[in-house]
């Protein structure tokens, strides 16, 4: 007995021994790759190396290899980083922050360029909460890859998934952006600090970013290769001073790079939010306050020239104002009866809370909208009836045709809006309601404010797309489609309908739904409770 717990004694201390000696020996081989990559580090301070100046991008040979990108000098055709913090101001703050931030301009323009970046990240994030942030998800991606060199989105590409990007912005604001669309391996860019939840406006030190970057570094081999602008801070270059090659793009080789074409979007941009609908440059920035005034006042007039007069008075003093509207294909017989109802029902796609009121004065008749979850101020300031939508599948098709039976019905199967050239899955409840219904095919264009949002306040839609200097709709009645007897099941027949409102307009069909959407964009599934 004796012996054997000896033994067993012995076994103990041997295999505690083994994984002591593993241990040590998995500490030393890393505390030695560290040495040894700030030796390299230190050799090259001493020594640098000249950067190579690149003129031809093809960089054939960085398969298997390593691309650290300077997003700013590299990736973007502008170096400027301003309409991205006044994005952020205006979408994750409010007006009044991006009001501060561009009479702060010329102040940014005669401080170094580092003082600048504190001062725009100070203004744009301060008490802004950390849980809340979604600008650099669902804003700022479609101005970042509208801001895509052709040039060295090609780079990119060839070097596949190992790229290392490096950002001077705040790594919240790139991150989403870079990692979703890019499918880059690793973001560096300063950390905001928070305190309580907040964002206190605050970056960390560059230093922390350049070590930080380099202990990433370490787990990507020794062949690095660089692609920087020629504006790249001396932080950063001891970042890049780790690279075997280094290729600078300067700006005048950058005013030649192309933008990057939609069709050839890494990942297509289907949804996107916020309500600036043009990249913010200073100037424009300046001309959108300047404008803003007039906008409003111009939606308050138009709203109520829409609500209190009929639509034979109301469309030309709306296009006397500037709003543009183009009717297609007008439908002939107005009087109709599809099925035995007593009215007809026209299935149109999603792009604004407006696309009701815009068939029926197409129509130049009131008709019936049925909704899902339309604000209280919507409702009461809506020129034509409308019907809220329970969820309850028979609950809501009994209510349908229930109004389908007292007179013409819109519906909108898509069930929320979508603002890029691509449909949403068609719900098939509309095809359970009558034998025949009318496609209509909208089509809208802004160029100040987008009419809609999914984290916002809904209220406002109609208000921000009425203070565009001049919102167009298009509206295209479709021939009518048979829905029922043998003309197949429900989902074939909204599918079909999809598909036939796609070929009218060049749009994308998917099979992306409103859940889908606003966990994207909103962190929820869409569903308000009234």
């Amino acid at each position: 007995m004796h012996m054997c717990s000896a033994s067993k004694e012995n076994q103990r201390s041997e295999s505690q021994l083994m994984a002591s000696k593993a241990f040590i020996s998995k500490s030393f081989l890393s505390f030695y790759r560290s040495l040894r990559r700030r030796r390299q580090l230190a050799r090259r301070d001493a020594h640098p190396k000249p950067p190579q100046k690149n003129h031809d991008l093809s960089f054939l040979h960085l398969h298997g290899k390593t691309l650290i990108l300077d997003v700013e000098g590299a990736l973007l055709r502008s170096s400027s980083t301003f309409p991205y913090f006044m994005l952020v101001a205006l979408e994750a703050g409010s007006i009044f922050r991006g009001l501060l931030l561009l009479l702060l301009y010329p102040l940014l323009c005669c401080l170094s360029r580092g003082v600048a970046l504190q001062v725009m990240a100070l203004v744009c994030f301060c008490r802004i909460k950390k849980e809340e942030f979604r600008a650099g998800r669902a804003v700022l991606p479609k101005f970042f890859l509208e801001d895509v060199g052709l040039e060295g989105f090609e780079v990119v590409k060839k070097a596949g998934k190992k790229v290392v990007c490096v950002s001077r912005m705040p790594r919240v604001m790139v991150e989403g952006f870079l990692k979703e669309y890019l499918e880059v391996a690793q973001v560096v860019g300063r950390e905001m600090k928070v305190i309580g939840g907040y964002y206190t406006g605050l970056m960390e030190e560059e230093g922390a970013m350049v070590e930080k970057c380099l202990s990433l570094l370490e787990n990507f081999g020794e062949e690095l290769y660089g692609l920087i602008g020629n504006c790249t801070k001396s932080s950063q270059n001891q970042i890049f001073s780790l690279c075997q090659e280094v290729y600078v793009v300067t700006e005048a080789e950058k005013r030649k790079w192309h933008a990057l074409p939609r069709e050839e979007y890494p990942k297509p941009l289907v949804f996107h939010d916020g309500r600036m609908a043009f990249k913010p440059t200073p100037a424009a920035a300046l001309a959108m306050f300047i404008w803003l005034p007039l906008g409003v006042s111009l939606a308050i007039f138009r709203s109520i020239v829409f609500l209190f007069l009929p639509y034979n008075i109301s469309i030309p003093i709306g296009a006397a104002t500037g709003m543009t509207n183009r009717l297609l294909n007008p439908p002939t017989s107005v009087n109709g009866k599809p099925g035995g109802h007593g009215g007809k029902l026209y299935v149109c796609n999603h792009r604004t809370l407006l696309d009701p009121v815009y068939i029926s004065a197409a129509l130049n008749r009131i008709v019936v909208a049925v909704t899902y979850s339309l604000s209280a101020v919507s409702e009461v300031l809506s020129p034509i009836k409308t019907a809220r939508l329970t969820r309850d599948k028979e609950e809501d098709r009994r209510n349908m045709e229930r109004l389908l039976r007292q007179g013409d019905l819109v519906v909108c199967p898509e069930g929320t809006t979508c603002r890029e050239p691509f449909l949403l899955r068609f719900s098939p409840l509309f095809a359970e309601l009558t034998d025949g219904v009318v496609p209509v095919a909208l089509a809208t264009r802004v160029s100040v404010f987008h009419g809609t949002t999914a984290s916002g306040f809904k209220g406002l839609d109609s208000f921000y797309f009425l203070a565009n200097p001049w919102p167009s709709y298009d509206i295209e009645f479709l021939d009518e489609m048979e829905t029922g007897k043998g003309g197949g099941s429900r989902y074939e027949v909204a599918n079909l309908v999809q598909k036939e409102i796609g070929r009218a307009l060049g749009f994308e069909c998917t099979a992306l739904t409103r859940k889908d959407k606003y966990l994207m964009l909103a962190g929820n599934e869409g569903v308000v409770n009234n």
